[in-house]
């Protein structure tokens, strides 16, 4: 044995002096090319009978975030609450989160992204198809969550009925709104309107969160006994929004109402436990919610839902 472990490392040490002549030999191989930053486009998971999928449509980053979130507050508080968290106060990271639930009778899509493009290719990567979609559910009509309707001027979801809430659809239709007039008004007489606590289909009820918009809606997924609140933006990022409720933020479109319902919201989410899908939270997207002083705190999603 000890012969055979001095051969070993003789062998060993051999080989190593060896590397550099086979380098100027021209036998090394290059080193992998650098790739770049990346992440899975589509997370999923069962929620009872259910199967929900997040969908990564886009990404970018945003400087100067102080001009969209904690409006209302100082620099120096500004400074103090990122730092707490780890976050630069220069830029943000911005990501679009569309989300599938498949009850397995139908194929739900809530919300659009930013493009025809860029649903279709988060859509491809979860193994689904734009003529698969049965219904279109859209939270509120910011560009950003309607933009993938139509493409090159035709429905992008061709099979799909659509479904909104009553008073976002009035409210927008009520303005000469470019991104509505292209993108929803075409596909109006395919719309269902719906108020607060109506169902999509079962096991998906309505859930009013007015105040980033007029009739901005949440959606709460229930199967099995298990619960999902698909939150679309009540919170438009897990630390200058969710953390603090009544930090204004630029898009919400009633500041008041809007800092009204997080807390309303997010109570109801942490006292709960269930998880949240954020259409602006750190992609999953998937998270819980806890109470942490005046405020609350986000919480990743890790493995729960697999189990």
């Amino acid at each position: 044995m000890s012969d055979q472990l001095v051969f070993t490392r003789r062998a060993a040490l051999a080989g190593a002096a060896a590397l550099p002549l086979a380098a100027s030999a021209g036998l090394a191989r290059a080193s992998a090319p650098m790739m770049g930053g990346g992440m899975s486009p589509f997370n999923r998971f069962t929620l009872g009978e259910m199967e929900v999928t997040t969908l990564l449509a886009g990404t970018r980053t945003v400087p100067e975030p102080q001009k969209i979130f904690g409006m209302n507050v100082s620099e120096e508080a500004f400074a103090e609450a990122s730092t707490a968290a780890n976050l630069p106060t220069d830029a943000a990271q911005f990501f679009f989160t569309p989300t599938v639930v498949n009850t397995g009778s139908e194929l739900i899509l809530f919300d659009t992204g930013l493009n025809g493009e860029g649903i279709t290719s988060a859509l491809a990567a979860a193994g689904y198809t734009p003529d698969q979609v049965d219904v279109v559910v859209i939270t509120h009509m910011h560009g950003d969550h309607i933009g993938g309707l139509m493409t090159d001027g035709a429905p992008t979801f061709p099979n799909a009925r659509y479904v909104t809430g009553r008073v976002e659809f009035d409210a927008w239709a009520a303005q000469d709104n470019e991104g509505f007039n292209n993108m929803v008004r075409p596909l109006a007489e395919k719309m269902t309107f719906l108020e607060g606590g109506a169902d999509v289909t079962s096991g998906i009820t309505s859930v009013e969160a007015f105040g980033h918009t007029p009739g901005h809606m949440n959606y709460m997924l229930d199967s099995g006994g298990k619960q999902v609140l698909l939150a679309a933006d009540l919170a438009n990022h897990y630390v200058w929004s969710l953390a603090h409720p009544d930090w204004e933020v630029r898009f919400d479109m009633d500041k008041e109402a809007a800092a009204a319902t997080r807390r309303r919201v997010l109570s109801m989410v942490a006292e709960s436990g269930m998880p949240m899908i954020g259409y602006h939270m750190p992609w999953p997207g998937v998270g819980y919610v806890e109470t942490r002083g005046d405020g609350f705190h986000y919480v990743p999603h890790t493995y729960q839902l697999m189990l």
